[in-house]
């Protein structure tokens, strides 16, 4: 039970523990208000969601600008599936599309994808601009937690 990892609920703070990933049928929610948890995965953030899933979130917000014609932001994709699964519990994953969410993008100033921010309570932290390794975007990530 050690190795089983535990997700805090955005929603209402309780530590919840994740089953295997084999044992788990359907998305985790929190055992106390039953919100959705956000695990491992990276969460889909649209203009509409942003306050609830990343101005509102107890966890750090790696928030991964992208759009799907960008070759780029399809590199960086795999990686941030991976810091969603190592990093859960302590740090929330998402992505918004920024062709669909432009609001968004501007309250930022964001003029180029890839772009990672790191943000607490919807206040940026951290940018990372394009295609950085796995290890430089983890190591920037532990300098803000």
């Amino acid at each position: 039970m050690s190795d089983t990892p535990l997700i805090r609920c955005s929603n209402c703070g309780t530590t919840n523990r994740l089953r295997p990933k084999q044992e788990q049928r359907l998305q985790p929610v929190c055992g106390q208000c039953k919100t959705r948890l956000a695990g491992s995965e990276p969460v889909t953030v649209t203009d509409a969601t942003f306050a609830a899933e990343v101005e509102r979130s107890a966890l750090p917000v790696l928030l991964d600008l992208w759009a799907p014609w960008c070759g780029p932001c399809r590199m960086v994709a795999p990686i941030m599936v991976e810091l969603a699964e190592e990093m859960a519990g302590r740090v929330r994953v998402a992505k918004l599309n920024v062709d669909e969410n432009p609001l968004t993008a501007e309250r930022f100033n964001v003029s180029s994808i890839p772009t990672l921010l790191a943000l607490k309570k919807g206040r940026e932290i951290d940018r990372i601009v394009g295609v950085q390794p796995k290890s430089e975007i983890a190591r920037r990530l532990e300098r803000i937690l």
